[in-house]
């Protein structure tokens, strides 16, 4: 593989992680107006929210059959405009059996998507030797920035779904296709070496477990801050209506300062130590939400958080390649389905743990969750596999 392709290959992968962060992020941010286009029971709004994340397993798992024959750049080209198609469908319908159908393509899709993504993301690091997955990560946090963005344009003109989505998707889907044809996979160094022993070709769920457990609970945090922090900041900490609205956005933008920095810092320190620290940090964040006294210690912890969280999913996707350096394709895809199950327990955990005891005391859950990472921090660095600093293969030019 040459430099330039490389190159190309990175640029057009982050572009895909970018125009998959605002899909998402239109979607579930305008899941009120979705709720009032189509008349969904508040009894039934759970159930639809559920079977997204749940098909997306399932594309997972699909996807982890379908890259043994085809490789994952091709499902990355397809599953990418379904994705903005079933968006767009999202807006289009007019009877709760559309919004069903669109909300199960899309389900589907993003999990093919998601798990397509990082492994051409663990792929190409590989072939780099040096850490740039967190580069990913954090044009997928852009892109989830510029969503919000646009969905909170929508809201505030009072915009249809259908006008919020249709300009997205005429000016993304033309741009992901074209970028498409550059992806790129770096399988030149899958000869370097094996990772743990008895992990380089079959994959052990054993030996996966750890990072699949990492991978859950660091979305079992995300997902508390996503659907919590809003409630918490007025309910808990007594702050005003228009200030509830302020923590996820200062969460997001920690979250793409975190991963636009992060690589700098798996270099320098490696990707052990850099897991460890954002555990601990957003352990401490956890903490500070959990016992502030008002809402601006409050906008602390929560600071703390997209700082501290950021960077373990990126590293966990970076640390299974790895570890199955015969297997990574599905090593990832099996890991991705871990990221929805976090997403599904998170939520209804601190739900029911806030109402039946508090939230203060609900926020100490994910807390711990997030600090039993260090017990697991090894896995993200086994063998001559590791990235970072005094780890990285030498290459003979920089490709960018």
């Amino acid at each position: 593989m040459t430099d330039a392709g490389l190159r190309h290959g990175r640029a057009s992968l982050g572009l895909s992680f970018g125009v998959q962060g605002v899909a998402f992020a239109l979607l579930v941010t305008r899941i009120p107006a979705i709720q009032d286009r189509y008349g969904i029971s508040d009894g039934l709004l759970p159930v639809f929210l559920a079977a997204v994340p749940v098909l997306a397993g399932a594309g997972s798992v699909a996807t982890e059959k379908v890259v043994a024959r085809v490789r994952p750049g091709v499902v990355l080209r397809w599953s990418q405009p379904l994705v903005l198609l079933a968006l767009l469908g999202v807006g289009a319908g007019r009877e709760v059996w559309h919004v069903a159908v669109a909300l199960g393509v899309f389900g589907l899709a993003v999990g093919a998507l998601d798990a397509s993504m990082n492994m051409l993301g663990v792929s190409l690091q590989r072939a780099y030797g040096r850490s740039i997955m967190l580069g990913f990560h954090a044009a997928y946090s852009l892109g989830g920035i510029a969503g919000a963005s646009l969905a909170w344009v929508g809201a505030r003109w009072d915009l249809s779904l259908l006008v919020s989505y249709l300009p997205v998707v005429v000016v993304l889907l033309p741009a992901a296709l074209a970028g498409s044809r550059w992806y790129t996979e770096g399988r030149g160094t899958e000869e370097t070496g094996p990772g743990p022993a008895g992990a380089g070709g079959a994959l052990s769920f054993r030996l996966l477990l750890p990072l699949c457990l990492v991978m859950s609970f660091a979305y079992i945090g995300d997902s508390t801050v996503s659907n919590w922090s809003a409630k918490y900041l007025q309910d808990v900490l007594g702050g005003s209506e228009q200030l509830a609205t302020v923590p996820y956005n200062v969460y997001m933008v920690t979250t793409l300062l975190g991963r636009a920095v992060g690589d700098l810092g798996v270099r320098r320190f490696g990707a052990v130590a850099v897991v460890r620290g954002g555990s601990l940090l957003a352990a401490g964040g956890f903490a500070v939400v959990a016992a502030a006294p008002g809402a601006g210690v409050g906008m602390l912890g929560f600071t703390m958080l997209g700082f501290g969280l950021c960077v373990i999913v990126p590293q966990t996707f970076a640390a299974a390649g790895p570890m199955f350096p015969g297997n990574s394709d599905a090593a990832v895809a099996r890991l991705n389905i871990f990221n929805y199950v976090g997403f599904l327990v998170g939520s209804p955990l601190v739900g029911a743990l806030g109402d039946a005891w508090s939230y203060r005391g609900a926020m100490l859950v994910p807390m711990f969750l997030v600090l039993t990472t260090l017990v697991y921090a090894r896995a993200f660095g086994p063998g001559p596999e590791r990235y970072g600093g005094g780890h990285e293969r030498p290459h003979t030019a920089d490709v960018g």
